[in-house]
């Protein structure tokens, strides 16, 4: 018997952590790292972060999960806040963003058969990443993962470019939605445009379309506002959240306004862990913990001046391409793949994330303090400028 019987989908590194304090993770043999990236922005409020921690430990003690065949008061409590927030009408709970997305597919297929359309499309975008289910990975733009036939009912257009999306809708008649990040975090963190944004909603209305925006890691202040279609004063017919909605316990949430809030009934969705008292409870403390400490706008302040820095320190290297980001969602691209960035960082102490084969993806606390931040930066320099540095040493073919 192999030593790791862990199928081996994640090409996982030769680390293991048994702990973690705020920024910092402790592995098995007592090592200290500081962490850019929690677990992709799922653990937005920091690691073993006590007031999410109580909450979990008190109602786990109460009751950990039972039937959505029966009310939660919790699941209520935490639809109505996530409502509120949003300015939607109803929620789907679910375990993760793939669900989420898996729940909005399905919603926008339902809404077609409603209008009588047999073959209906969705419009996505290059770059996409909307999950791994068999419907989400159809959505996604990533071919390489070996896995057909895909899906069909996906047409694809360019980011940010709303005359292909218009031509779309001009040529087929059975497009029934738009799907989209409002900032693409695995295809290497591209903002939408604010007036791109903007027009999908028009051209949406217009088409009688529903527009599903991708909120899974955006969502939950990670970008300066609770959600980032925010940015652009639009209003979205589905949107998806999840990562950070708990700070590491699992839980997706679908919500949806207007026709697209009534078209899940009985029998035509469902799920058995989502939403279970304890993943609410989980939930309801982190946007307790959010509003309590105003981390919104400290995600958008703090976020602004990393970004400011990075430029200033690393704006003019030839080796950066480019850096870009939103609140505490930032991304430095460099002019070439730089994977083995990801194993001289941590020898050093420092856990980076790297997406789309050279974009250094960081993705810190929204609390995280003005000291770590400055330590945030300076790692991130240093180790960059020493990367380049190495790289440019070695010889060429």
């Amino acid at each position: 018997m192999s030593e790791n019987s862990i199928m081996n989908t994640f090409g996982q590194m030769s680390v293991s952590f048994e702990s973690g304090d705020g920024v910092w993770l402790y592995d098995t043999d007592g090592n200290k790292y500081f962490d850019t990236f929690f677990g992709i922005a799922v653990s937005s409020l920091g690691h073993a972060n006590a007031a999410i921690t109580k909450a979990v430990k008190d109602q786990a003690g109460r009751l950990m999960h039972c039937s959505n065949f029966y009310r939660n008061p919790l699941q209520e409590k935490l639809a109505h806040s996530l409502c509120e927030i949003s300015n939607m009408e109803k929620v789907f709970f679910c375990n993760s963003g793939a669900e989420a997305n898996e729940a909005a597919i399905k919603i926008a297929q339902r809404y077609a058969n409603e209008r009588g359309i047999p073959n209906p499309k969705v419009i996505v975008m290059d770059n996409a990443f909307h999950g791994r289910t068999m419907a989400t990975l159809s959505a996604s733009a990533n071919a390489k993962l070996g896995v057909t036939p895909l899906m069909e009912g996906f047409l694809r257009a360019p980011y940010n470019d709303i005359d292909v999306v218009t031509e779309l809708f001009s040529t087929h008649n059975d497009i029934v939605a738009v799907m989209l990040e409002p900032i693409q975090g695995e295809g290497g963190i591209h903002i939408a445009q604010i007036n791109y944004l903007k027009a999908l909603r028009t051209l949406c209305d217009e088409q009688n379309a529903l527009l599903i925006l991708d909120e899974v890691q955006t969502g939950n202040g990670r970008t300066g506002k609770y959600f980032a279609h925010e940015h652009a004063n639009i209003h979205p017919d589905v949107v998806t959240a999840a990562k950070g909605l708990a700070n590491g316990f699992p839980i997706g949430a679908c919500l949806a306004r207007g026709p697209a809030a009534s078209i899940l009934i009985p029998s035509s969705h469902g799920i058995t862990f989502g939403g279970n008292p304890l993943a609410c409870a989980a939930a309801l403390a982190v946007i307790e913990q959010i509003t309590e400490h105003n981390l919104i706008k400290r995600a958008e302040l703090t976020g602004a001046h990393i970004l400011h820095r990075l430029k200033d320190e690393l704006g003019s290297a030839d080796y950066v391409k480019r850096i870009e980001g939103k609140g505490l969602m930032i991304g430095i691209e460099l002019s070439e793949p730089c994977f083995a960035l990801v194993a001289l960082a941590k020898a050093k102490g420092i856990l980076l994330n790297v997406t789309s084969n050279n974009v250094i993806r960081l993705l810190p606390p929204l609390n995280i303090s003005d000291e770590e931040s400055e330590f945030l930066i300076e790692a991130c320099v240093q180790i960059i400028r020493l990367y380049a540095a190495d790289d440019r040493s070695k010889p060429r073919d």
